[in-house]
């Protein structure tokens, strides 16, 4: 009955000893594939770290060219409503200069002359309106104005 007993003991220990095995390859699998991804890992890593540095760089760059835009962007708006100003000081001038052609032309006519149509406006703005639609007439017949 001993020797019955020994052999079930051992018996026993070798399948345990099987299942050991196969539980070590099964977890030797499992670190081959932790290995891989790993590997994987590190190199996505690494790829992550380059992409950032390069947008860092990019930022850095947006930032400067920002800057240079609104500083140019000042100056000239700057000097948009410098001319605006001028702008609006010569259409005056012009305005001026207008209204007193048009006493001297009424002053200069002889008096028997029939009075003209009073004009609508007498501003510069209204002349260059006249203008420009008298252009536009003319280039919608087809000749250049």
């Amino acid at each position: 009955m001993s020797h019955s007993f020994g052999i079930a003991i051992e018996s026993l220990v070798a399948i345990l000893l099987m299942l050991t095995i196969g539980y070590c390859m099964l977890l030797n699998r499992r670190l081959k594939r932790l290995k891989a991804d790993e590997h994987s890992l590190k190199a996505t890593i690494g790829e992550l770290i380059t992409a950032t540095e390069i947008a860092e760089r990019a930022i850095g760059g947006l930032k400067h060219t920002v800057r240079d835009v609104n500083e140019n962007l000042g100056s000239q708006l700057l000097s948009a409503g410098e001319m605006s100003l001028q702008l609006r000081k010569q259409l005056a001038e012009g305005d001026n200069v207008l209204r007193r052609l048009s006493r001297i032309a009424i002053a200069a006519r002889p008096s028997g002359e029939a009075e003209p149509e009073p004009a609508k406006a007498s501003s510069a703005k209204a002349v260059a309106a006249a203008a420009q639609a008298f252009s536009d007439r003319r280039r919608s017949n087809g000749l250049a104005a």
